[in-house]
């Protein structure tokens, strides 16, 4: 087991590194349609490359994070039923469908996407609006997001299996972000000092 929970924090880890790098792609993206906006308006000047750039920088944020936000336990969950249910029997509801819905789903998206960009690497498969960008790393982001969707599925069925066996914590709890953590190490230190000036 000790085994399958250091390839967890391995996917963890990566997935974690990926939500950094999105967190900065996201300024990118709004830098670029603002850039976009400003010289259309001002210049009267567009270009279809910079438009699709956009395009393409929206895709990886919301492929590319999938992985990163089922980590952080941020996805969208309805919890009708197993919300009323003991923490070992939601745990157990939430291995059955890690096997039998998302991991399949992801696994076979990701499996049909590949013949897909392969065929537009090899063809280097172009936009079809003039000046535009070429294909395949579009299509490339979609193999890409539900590969590190599926590796967080993964990290995710071994801690709950870890869970249930005593060696892992509860991993349906919220995760609480660097920036959370931040704020509330400065909260901390600043009652900390209020407390030493009011003595």
């Amino acid at each position: 087991m000790n085994l399958f929970l250091s390839l967890a924090r391995a996917i963890d880890a990566l997935n974690r590194f990926v939500g950094r790098v999105v967190i900065w792609l996201t300024l990118l993206v709004v830098l670029i349609s603002a850039g976009n906006a400003v010289v259309r308006k001002t210049f009267q000047v567009s270009s279809n490359a910079w438009l699709e750039l956009q395009w393409y920088l929206f895709g990886a944020i919301f492929l590319l994070a999938a992985g990163y936000t089922f980590l952080c336990n941020e996805h969208v969950r309805v919890d009708i039923l197993s919300q009323r249910l003991s923490r070992p029997a939601q745990i157990k509801i939430e291995i059955f469908g890690l096997l039998f819905f998302m991991l399949p789903v992801c696994v076979l998206i990701f499996w049909l996407s590949i013949p897909m960009f392969v065929d537009s690497f090899v063809l280097n498969e172009q936009s079809s609006n003039t000046g535009g960008l070429v294909r395949w790393p579009a299509k490339l982001l979609i193999p890409a997001g539900f590969g590190l969707l599926v590796l967080a599925g993964l990290s995710h069925l071994i801690k709950c299996i870890g869970y249930l066996r005593g060696v892992c914590e509860d991993p349906m709890l919220p995760a609480v972000s660097e920036t959370a953590d931040a704020v509330a190490d400065a909260a901390s230190a600043g009652r900390g000092h209020d407390a030493a000036i009011h003595h």
